[in-house]
């Protein structure tokens, strides 16, 4: 006999009934009006016990990672200190920690471990790491930096799958990318990051002048007016705020869409809502020092007014999301209610 749920949310998850928990699914949205993302459910209907064999194998290849690895390890960690371009690693491992929790929680069947595939990339990191410890003397520090964090991420994600499986490495793929953002770039490549900032930043600036009326010209990252010239500097680029805004997006792509193509268009808009937020930042700082106090251009909202814009930016992705999730709900709608016999 099945014991009735009755009007009990929570012995209505417990029960694992699918209508129960379709049921409770949209109350939760109704009450609070958000979208209840599905992985708080699963995580809540899951009815699969620990598998300490596979924690405590887990833990191990990732204190062998942490012992073969520890220098580059606290080499980008000091570098995420010092630098705003690389302020943005310090929060990927942890974070990305818990949305594997929370995704690999979610999977109705117990690990089902992939050796063959999972030691074999993970003979593949190690060789890559002592390739980047041994066989670069002439490469530049930060280029050897770059190609060891990136076999130690390799690693982890090997680690996942020799102990884990093949199923719960894909219900976590999305996590294990955002482990590929602790790779500190090059300082060659992060320029081409940083000035392709810059110009979209000047040239989004000089949109938002020609909108409002505004006599503009743009050589590069020079926009002039009539009787100023704004000069987007790497300074002004912004890469600290970008790179936090592609962390956000894929968070929140993680835990509140299903799939693929929503995930990616949801992440793939932070790009261009880097470019767009800053643009708004140097054109509003043009308008206000022009238009009523010179002092904007050396005030707070230059030097630190970037938590507004990047503000902005988050309300524009929010906004997004709701669309793209809108969209989505009623898929899973179908797809939670069973077929009446």
């Amino acid at each position: 006999m099945q014991r009735s749920t009755g009007n009990d949310p929570s012995l209505a998850l417990l029960s694992g009934d699918p209508v129960a928990v379709y049921n409770v699914q949209v109350a939760m949205r109704n009450a609070t009006d958000v979208p209840c993302p599905s992985k708080l459910v699963e995580y809540l209907t899951m009815k699969q016990p620990p598998y300490p064999g596979s924690s405590i194998g887990f833990v191990i290849l990732g204190a062998i990672s942490v012992l073969f690895w520890w220098r580059p390890i606290a080499e980008t960690v000091g570098l995420a200190l010092a630098s705003d371009a690389y302020t943005h690693i310090l929060l990927v491992v942890p974070l990305s920690g818990v949305l594997i929790y929370l995704d690999s929680k979610a999977v109705r069947t117990g690990p089902q471990p992939s050796p063959p595939a999972g030691w074999a990339l993970l003979a593949l990191a190690l060789l890559i790491g002592c390739y980047g410890k041994w066989g670069m003397a002439g490469a530049a520090d930060d280029v050897r930096l770059s190609l060891s964090v990136v076999a130690l991420v390799t690693w982890w994600i090997a680690s996942v799958m020799v102990w884990f499986g093949a199923r719960t490495s894909r219900s976590v793929l999305l996590p294990l990318f955002l482990l590929f953002l602790f790779v500190p770039l090059p300082e060659v490549a992060l320029n081409v990051i940083v000035r392709s900032l810059q110009y979209g930043s000047a040239w989004m600036a000089a949109l938002l002048f020609q909108a409002v009326g505004e006599p503009v010209q743009r050589d590069g990252i020079l926009v002039s007016l009539t009787n100023l010239d704004i000069e987007v500097t790497k300074e002004c680029s912004s890469i600290r705020s970008s790179w936090l805004l592609v962390v956000t997006t894929i968070v929140l792509a993680d835990l509140f869409l299903r799939s693929w193509w929503r995930r990616a268009l949801l992440i793939a808009a932070a790009l261009p809502l880097s470019v767009m937020k800053n643009g708004l930042r140097v054109f509003t700082i043009g308008e206000l020092g022009t238009r009523i106090d010179p002092g904007f251009f050396d005030g707070n909202l230059h030097h630190h007014g970037g938590i507004v814009f990047f503000g902005i930016a988050v309300v524009a992705v929010g906004a997004l999301l709701w669309v793209l999730r809108r969209t989505e709900l009623p898929i899973a709608k179908e797809s939670s209610v069973p077929a009446e016999s």
